[in-house]
């Protein structure tokens, strides 16, 4: 760990670059050690397929924590950042996410190297503790109602989970923080876009992504307007998607390990209603 310098930390880890090695960064996971073995296997297999990501390296723990070491992207800026520090061009930023985000969810995989999403979620909700099972019924026919498809998920699909850096004025993107990627109906991805944009507290997202609730929301307003079209009704998108952003509750409750009541009340308001 002398050789490396924190720079970062999220919900489920921190971050690292090597202090002498511009190459390579590190990523170690507080907890849930399986995780990093998980993570590295899915991140191998999507880098593998093309999807733009950057390339993992090996297993690493300090000890106590593991870890995963990957090729580093030099002066890589989050999508989140970047509207944090130039919120001006957020609808820019906001339109090239959805550009990248369509390219991903058009992306047919392998569908023998990847976990279905239907799959993947019947399994948070049934180890979730805080459904009932009436709640959980409702729930899983709600899921398992949706369209099937063989085209890339990446699963949590925040615009923190999405990099770029600039050269000569060109942006390159990538996508990180790959441990849910699945594959299965597109939806599923752009309810977390919503969620982060549209469903924290201010607090929230000032912390996670350094941004106020009306930034953010802008980026939603630009980033539906590019993924769904400009001239879809920007109620009835809303509308469409709200169940699926209540969905990513599962996410945030088996990585928090407590209820998520503002984010339930979507549920309730949608699927459980």
């Amino acid at each position: 760990m002398n050789d490396y310098e924190r720079t970062g930390e999220g919900a489920n880890g921190a971050s690292y670059n090597h202090k002498t090695d511009s190459n390579i960064m590190m990523k170690l996971y507080f907890r849930n050690f399986e995780a990093a073995k998980l993570e590295l296997e899915v991140a191998r297999k999507v880098y593998e397929a093309g999807i733009p990501t950057p390339e993992p390296g090996d297993l690493v723990t300090d000890g106590t924590s593991m870890g995963i070491r990957f090729r580093r992207i030099a002066g890589k800026k989050s999508y989140s950042r970047a509207c944090g520090d130039d919120p001006e061009h957020t609808e820019e930023y906001a339109r090239e996410f959805a550009q990248l985000c369509k390219r991903l969810h058009a992306t047919h995989v392998d569908t023998t190297q990847f976990e279905n999403v239907k799959d993947r979620l019947y399994k948070m909700l049934e180890e979730n503790p805080f459904f009932t099972e009436a709640e959980k019924q409702k729930l899983h026919d709600f899921i398992a109602a949706q369209p099937d498809t063989d085209t890339a998920i990446h699963g949590d699909l925040q615009f923190s989970n999405g990099i770029f850096v600039e050269e000569n004025g060109v942006r390159t993107p990538y996508f990180i923080d790959l441990g849910d990627f699945c594959y299965g109906f597109p939806l599923f991805d752009v309810g977390m876009v919503y969620l982060c944009c549209c469903l924290n507290d201010e607090s929230w997202t000032m912390l996670q992504y350094h941004m106020s609730n009306a930034v953010a929301r802008r980026f939603w307003d630009a980033f539906s307007r590019e993924y769904f079209g400009e001239d879809a009704d920007p109620k009835e998108v809303e509308q469409m998607i709200l169940p699926y952003a209540g969905l990513k509750t599962l996410i945030i409750e088996r990585d928090t390990h407590r209820p998520m009541p503002e984010f339930r009340a979507v549920l309730n308001q949608t699927i459980l209603k």
